[in-house]
């Protein structure tokens, strides 16, 4: 997954990309350390005292997970800014890429709090735009969508999407400084967040549900 955000099935390698192995993902298993890389990512180089004041956490606590998140090599000190009273953080990759099975099957218990920690960013960035949505200019405000899709694939089938929407989304342009500072007038950030998430139904089906007595939906808008 890629986290510039996160993807299971991401490149081997990306220029800019942290390409996760034991330590990174160790490192990274905690909500605050997700959110502080993401942050220093979206908005740029900025300081303990800033990050926490978004986060609303204490700046010591903003910068112990800051310089955890320097050991593992995931932001570092921005010296062109920082001074003798305040240090200036920035982040080193625009994405974080974690495609490695057998990772994940030897750090279980890293895996998951890695990847809660992503799920509860995704939300609190869904939320933050739910609460915007009012505000925003009528013409952004009709691109908003939350959807749901419910399918029946095979594994392949699946693999074969996900790939599919990855496609459709790289033709795209990324959010990076490089090329928001070549962008068209009237380009704004745009998050597609996208959840392929399998519900294998045996224990419905073992318990004499066939599979026309599940509930089916469409698109929710």
């Amino acid at each position: 997954m890629t986290d510039s955000s996160e993807d299971l099935h991401g490149p081997d390698t990306e220029a800019d990309a942290a390409l996760l192995d034991a330590k990174g993902l160790r490192a990274l298993a905690h909500p605050v350390r997700v959110q502080l890389v993401g942050l220093l990512r979206k908005y740029g180089p900025s300081t303990a005292t800033r990050l926490a004041e978004r986060l609303g956490v204490n700046s010591g606590t903003a910068s112990y997970h800051l310089r955890q998140l320097g050991a593992a090599g995931f932001v570092e000190e921005d010296a062109e800014r920082g001074n003798a009273r305040e240090r200036w953080w920035r982040s080193v990759h625009q994405s974080t890429w974690f495609n490695d099975p057998d990772l994940a099957a030897r750090e279980p218990e890293a895996t998951m709090a890695y990847l809660q920690s992503v799920a509860a960013t995704y939300t609190l960035r869904t939320q933050r735009a739910l609460n915007e949505l009012q505000t925003m200019p009528r013409a952004w405000r009709d691109t908003f969508d939350i959807s749901d899709w419910p399918l029946r694939l095979t594994v392949t089938e699946a693999a074969a999407l996900h790939e599919e929407l990855r496609a459709v989304i790289t033709r795209y342009r990324r959010d990076t400084p490089q090329e928001a500072a070549e962008a068209p007038q009237g380009a704004e950030r745009v998050s597609v967040i996208t959840h392929l998430l399998p519900e294998l139904d045996a224990h419905a089906e073992s318990s004499g549900h066939s599979s026309s007595e599940q509930p089916t939906g469409g698109k929710t808008p």
